[in-house]
């Protein structure tokens, strides 16, 4: 059961005490404006709305959440690498800010507990732990400023996670390096990309990668975009020395 649920069962002075005191925690912080926290975890399928008649939900504090985000990485970047020229930059922070790293970060904290939603939380996608963390540093952004902003990023995000030395090496897109590899040594690709039916009628995508003419590579997956890198990832691990020799060139 979601905090909201729990909350929901109370009266209102305990509904804003309960969640204030769970957030505090999460925060390290006191929140001035309760309210902010609330919209950061506000499903839009709670069909809810302002006396504007402005629908209330994360979405917008997500928006601010991720601009808050990449600036804070980005000017830790650029402090802490002073040889590293625009491209490694961006490259680093797209490690960081990556939708899978802010997944992790979102499973870590239990953001999901938060969730206001007439939508069973099971039916949730992987994203929404990333989405509803960014939204959270919009609502600290919109409560403390971009002081506050950063020391919650840096607490969180920087310094348990964020290994330079690692980072260099970890690969955010096999499908980028893929074609990279292919455009640089003149080979051909192609990805075959078709419908297929799971177990049970779920609707997948299959993919089959072919270089040269040849197909290298199958996978399936419940979108196209990660069915490609999947199968780009299984032609990463079977031409990974010669992508490294040609690298390396």
């Amino acid at each position: 059961m979601s905090i909201f649920k729990k909350i929901f069962s109370k009266s209102r002075s305990q509904e804003g005490g309960i969640f204030f005191d769970s957030i505090q925690k999460i925060l390290g912080f006191q929140p001035t404006n309760i309210e902010n926290y609330k919209k950061a975890f506000t499903h839009r399928s709670s069909n809810k709305l302002d006396e504007k008649g402005h629908p209330i939900n994360y979405e917008r504090l997500e928006f601010l959440g991720d601009a808050m985000l990449s600036s804070v990485i980005a000017a830790h970047l650029f402090n802490e690498v002073p040889t590293g020229d625009e491209g490694y930059l961006t490259k680093m922070r797209s490690k960081i800010v990556s939708r899978e790293h802010l997944n992790e970060l979102g499973k870590d904290l239990n953001l999901i507990q938060f969730i206001e939603s007439k939508v069973p939380v099971q039916h949730f996608g992987e994203n929404i732990h990333g989405n509803i963390f960014e939204s959270l540093i919009g609502a600290i952004y919109l409560d403390k400023g971009y002081g506050f902003c950063e020391k919650f990023i840096h607490k969180k995000v920087i310094e348990p996670y964020v290994d330079i030395p690692r980072l260099e090496g970890k690969v955010i897109s096999y499908k980028s390096l893929v074609i990279e590899w292919c455009q640089k040594e003149k080979h051909v690709f192609h990805y075959d990309i078709f419908e297929d039916n799971g177990i049970g009628g779920e609707r997948l995508f299959g993919v089959k990668l072919s270089i040269d003419e040849k197909v290298v590579a199958r996978a399936r997956a419940t979108s196209k975009k990660k069915a490609e890198e999947k199968a780009s990832q299984r032609a990463y691990f079977a031409f990974q020395e010669k992508m490294n020799k040609s690298k390396a060139k």
